[in-house]
């Protein structure tokens, strides 16, 4: 499967992580292009994700992917973690309200579970975010097959969503960074500035940039 450029295939049907990676990427000066699995494989199923930490799932996703198509593949396992929730939903972050992937669910239960607590300095979360590049030496002969990064976003749990330009827990969740604006009132360009994803791309690509 030739292509232009060098590829990298993204395991996600998140059209908004996909943006966030390409964004990275460009402003890196990267020579890369990420295409989602979806696009270059349409009945790609993703494999079930059972591991207990982000790593061990991204790279549960990344394997797959690079089996599937042969091309690097990049995956993502990313989340929130909650101070007053003894961590969660942690791993767990994209089916917390009980359907997987269903964001206004998710969110809900968030609120209802921080009900009762008042105090904004007790609602400390981060959000987490881990990469793994797997078959990075299918492209590059003297690069690794396996390449993992980390990043994280401190900040607070607001009382009521806010924001239409994010995902997830974007609307509830208020970066220590911005002043009182939660993650879905950033453009991309600040929110790539502070994001654990942001920070993790930031740590991906200057990986790749040494290669």
């Amino acid at each position: 499967m030739p292509f232009m450029t060098p590829t990298i295939v993204v395991a996600t049907g998140n059209k908004g992580k996909l943006a966030e990676i390409q964004s990275v990427a460009q402003s890196a000066g990267l020579d890369y292009t990420f295409r989602a699995i979806f696009d270059l494989l349409p009945d790609w199923e993703p494999p079930l994700e059972d591991g207990d930490t982000f790593e061990v799932n991204a790279g549960i996703k990344a394997r797959a992917g690079y089996t599937a198509l042969g091309l690097p593949t990049l995956a993502d396992d990313s989340g929130l973690v909650v101070d007053a929730l003894d961590g969660r939903p942690g791993v767990y972050s994209s089916s917390f309200g009980g359907v997987e992937g269903d964001d206004v669910r998710n969110n809900t239960k968030l609120l209802e579970e921080l009900s009762k607590i008042e105090d904004f300095s007790a609602r400390g979360a981060r959000f987490l975010s881990t990469l793994v590049l797997v078959g990075l030496d299918s492209l590059l002969p003297h690069a690794p097959n396996y390449l993992v990064a980390a990043g994280s976003c401190e900040g607070t749990i607001a009382y009521h969503a806010a924001g239409d330009k994010g995902f997830g827990y974007d609307p509830l969740f208020m970066p220590a960074a911005t002043l009182g604006r939660t993650m879905a009132q950033l453009d991309m360009q600040e929110k790539n500035a502070i994001s654990h994803r942001g920070h993790a791309l930031e740590d991906l690509m200057t990986q790749l940039g040494k290669l």
